[in-house]
């Protein structure tokens, strides 16, 4: 029995989802919240298998900062992403945040069904699609030394806060501002760029932002 944690803040939707899942001889839902909060507090209180993860809920990317709070502490459970919208950007931000594959919201019940058990089988159906982009992305910066492959696979590897560091590098913030932000002393912070500069073997971290805005994958954070 495949168990099932669904997060979708369409309340309409959301319920059609369980229904629809709660049908099925091989799938139970043991779950549903309306928001990334929600869903964050019943993955680690409830046994599951898999999450159904809408990624807009709260905030447009409430379900990507779920996604990476919730496998840092259960690496083992497989999230799929819902969306609207089947992009390019969709499929990376998917990887980078650890998601094995993403459903397209109204997509038809057969093929909800296909990628949910993939998934559970260890057989997500996102495979050949991300190959081919990836392998398309790395022609296009064959010249470059940091392929995009390279980046997707050193943010894989960030923990959340060091996301979240990121995305104020992004900003443009200083190391001053960014522990103001964050409430704890410069030397943390210092600490955490250090591991950044090794994870992305950079010299600098205006060499990071310089990356980010070179393969435009600034969603990512």
């Amino acid at each position: 029995m495949i168990r099932i944690l669904v997060a979708e803040d369409f309340d309409l939707l959301r319920e059609d989802l369980c229904d629809t899942l709660n049908q099925q001889p091989d799938i139970t839902v043991v779950g549903s919240a309306g928001s990334g909060r929600e869903i964050e507090a019943l993955a680690l209180t409830t046994p599951a298998d898999l999450i159904l993860m809408d990624i807009e809920m709260e905030t447009i990317t409430a379900g990507i900062r779920a996604t990476e709070h919730i496998l840092e502490k259960k690496p083992e459970l497989k999230i799929l992403f819902l969306t609207a919208h089947e992009t390019d950007n969709i499929i990376l931000t998917s990887m980078g945040a650890g998601a094995v594959d993403y459903i397209v919201k109204g997509c038809p019940e057969k093929e909800l069904l296909s990628h949910i058990r993939g998934a559970y089988e260890g057989h997500p159906m996102l495979d050949g699609k991300v190959q081919n982009l990836l392998l398309k992305e790395y022609s296009r910066l064959r010249s470059s030394e940091r392929s995009l492959l390279f980046f997707i696979s050193t943010v894989s590897q960030l923990t959340a806060a060091e996301r979240e560091l990121v995305r104020l590098l992004l900003e443009e913030k200083k190391v001053k501002e960014i522990a103001a932000i964050r409430c704890v002393e410069v030397v943390t912070i210092k600490t955490q760029i250090k591991s950044l500069l090794r994870k992305f073997g950079c010299a600098r971290t205006k060499e990071i932002v310089e990356i980010i805005r070179e393969l435009n994958v600034a969603h990512l954070f």
